[in-house]
């Protein structure tokens, strides 16, 4: 697997929500647990363009739909990293080691092609 780090800029994605976060003075409701329960909101949010498409493809979404989406995804990856910087995690070597941490729990030969969870493998 081969990543093009040149291309993640979570560092300024990161400054620019600090920014934006102090100009408002919004850092004192900012705790991890109200910052989880956003991205959890935010997440589900992501949930209701989808809600009902026949069968959930992106060619149903429309211009609108997609747009709807992209919003979306902004709000959950701004919240994720808010939350990852208030508890000090980096998120990048966060999401390598569980990709390197699903290697183990699916291998390939016996997980290619199937919806079955590591324990019914």
């Amino acid at each position: 697997m081969s990543v093009d780090t040149q291309k993640l800029d979570l560092p300024a994605l990161k400054q620019a929500l600090r920014e934006f976060v102090a100009e408002r003075d919004w850092h004192q409701f900012h705790t991890p647990k109200n910052l989880a329960s956003a991205l959890s909101v935010e997440a589900a949010e992501l949930l209701e363009p989808f809600q009902w498409l026949q069968q959930g493809h992106a060619t149903e979404l429309g211009e609108q739909g997609l747009q709807a989406v992209r919003h979306e995804l902004a709000d959950v990856l701004n919240y994720l990293v808010m939350l990852a910087d208030r508890l000090d995690i980096d998120l990048v070597d966060a999401a390598f080691d569980k990709i390197k941490l699903n290697a183990v729990k699916y291998p390939i030969e016996k997980s290619r092609g199937t919806l079955k969870k590591y324990d019914q493998l």
